[in-house]
């Protein structure tokens, strides 16, 4: 017996200090994602003003006359979302831009009776005069990629304004878009900024949107003006054919083809920008299974950019090793979420089972944890500052990010099959987030 025991401390022993190794290494990746945030808070600040000072400029410069714009198609995909698409064909025929030269695409890969009342509305809007179109698809293939690719191949038209179906964009959104991609013929695509319709229906939208608020400013915005690569949101932009089927056209192979573009495009040298100053309201998801749907989606769907192209970007010799490094920080963020999840369990194991030096490793986690969480704090209030200064007293903003961190425990627990699918590359369905406004039935 006394045998036995000796053995298994000896594999516990070991066991120790395979954990603790674990958990250092994890610690050390998730230590480089907390500097990046930082340094995004930093850059963020030192730029702010000259970036806004540059952004008014581009919008200054004013259209050509109403004779010399060009044509323009809106794309609206949809997915067993009838009952939005009504609102969504309102905003886009209000748009401030000849009707002539207005073409309206309503992308519809419904299985659920939805085409029957989007063929509705869009035979209304066409009884007006407007040119609207419904283009079915039955199959689904490579999903919203799939429909952006197809549906560009039944018009000639140059630049493509993409809205999901629960944005509505102010009748103004084409001018500043369009102003902005016509006095720069080497940008690919205009990002506007996400903004929230339902912003304070519940404790959960307010959580969506201060971390989008810091996405959008200090992610985003800053990005666009330290001359980072700049990913596509996948709404709220318009961009240029050209530049699209340069970079090898809308491709569904991952759940992220907006990102899977922005970088493509990025490496051939046309880059994107973002418009602080233009927002598009938005729904965010009401209810955390809809947006634990909608998390799974974008982290599986990062992962899967980041597999497919962080490493051919590394070893690119036409690439700058600045440009590589800053495309390294963006990516590579990924793998922090993961090392999270990994690194705090190994520790703990590693202390539990008496590792060497385990008092050290307990501080360095204790540590860990503590400038994680002073980093996710300096970032949010960050974007909360710089989006909507005077908005929100810092006690307030306080309660606020104890709200976020307890909704941040639970989404990540949700996508952990999300990531573990991504490190076995087993395909999945792209599932759209579901919409508080549900989809008409069929009777």
């Amino acid at each position: 017996m006394t045998g036995l025991w000796e053995s298994f401390w000896a594999i516990a022993g070991w066991l120790a200090v395979i954990l603790a190794v674990i958990s250092l290494f994890g610690w050390t990746v998730t230590f480089g994602s907390t500097l990046a945030t930082f340094y995004l808070v930093f850059k963020h600040w030192r730029l702010r003003k000259a970036g806004m000072e540059a952004e008014r400029r581009l919008l200054a410069h004013g259209l050509p006359t109403e004779a010399e714009l060009p044509d323009v198609v809106v794309q609206i995909p949809t997915y067993n979302e009838g009952a939005m698409v009504a609102r969504a064909l309102d905003a886009a025929t209000a748009l401030d831009w000849p009707r002539e030269r207005l073409h309206i695409q309503i992308l519809d890969d419904s299985t659920d009776g939805s085409t029957i009342f989007a063929n509705e509305e869009v035979a209304r809007r066409r009884a007006q005069g407007f040119d609207v179109v419904l283009i079915h698809r039955k199959d689904r293939s490579e999903y919203k990629a799939g429909a952006l690719a197809n549906a560009m191949t039944l018009t000639p038209h140059g630049f493509f304004a993409i809205l999901d179906v629960d944005y509505v964009p102010d009748p103004d959104f084409l001018k500043k878009t369009m102003t902005c991609l016509l006095a720069d013929p080497q940008l690919a695509f205009i990002q506007a900024r996400f903004d929230y319709m339902n912003r304070d229906a519940n404790p959960l939208t307010r959580t969506q949107a201060v971390l989008l608020d810091a996405h959008l400013a200090i992610e985003q915005g800053t990005r666009c003006w330290a001359g980072h690569p700049l990913p596509f949101n996948g709404t709220c932009g318009v961009w240029r054919r050209e530049a699209i089927e340069a970079a090898g056209g809308w491709r569904g192979g991952t759940l992220a083809e907006d990102l899977d573009l922005s970088y493509r495009a990025w490496r051939i040298g046309r880059r994107g920008s973002f418009l602080m100053s233009v927002p598009v309201p938005g729904e965010l998801p009401e209810t955390m299974k809809a947006w634990m749907v909608q998390q799974q989606r974008w982290t599986k769907g990062f992962g899967e950019v980041m597999l497919r192209l962080l490493c051919p970007i590394l070893a690119d010799g036409s690439l700058s090793l600045a440009d590589r490094l800053k495309a390294a920080m963006h990516l590579g963020v990924w793998w922090s979420g993961l090392a999270w999840a990994v690194a705090l369990p190994a520790g703990i194991g590693a202390i539990v089972l008496g590792a060497p030096l385990r008092w050290e490793l307990a501080g360095i986690l204790v540590g860990q944890l503590l400038i994680g969480y002073i980093a996710l704090f300096v970032f949010l209030r960050a974007g909360n500052l710089s989006l909507r200064p005077g908005q929100t007293r810092l006690s307030d903003f306080v309660r606020e990010f104890v709200q976020v961190s307890r909704d941040l425990f639970r989404i990540g627990a949700a996508i952990g099959p999300a990531q573990r699918e991504v490190i076995f590359r087993k395909r999945s369905e792209f599932v759209r987030t579901p919409k508080s406004t549900p989809a008409p039935k069929v009777v």
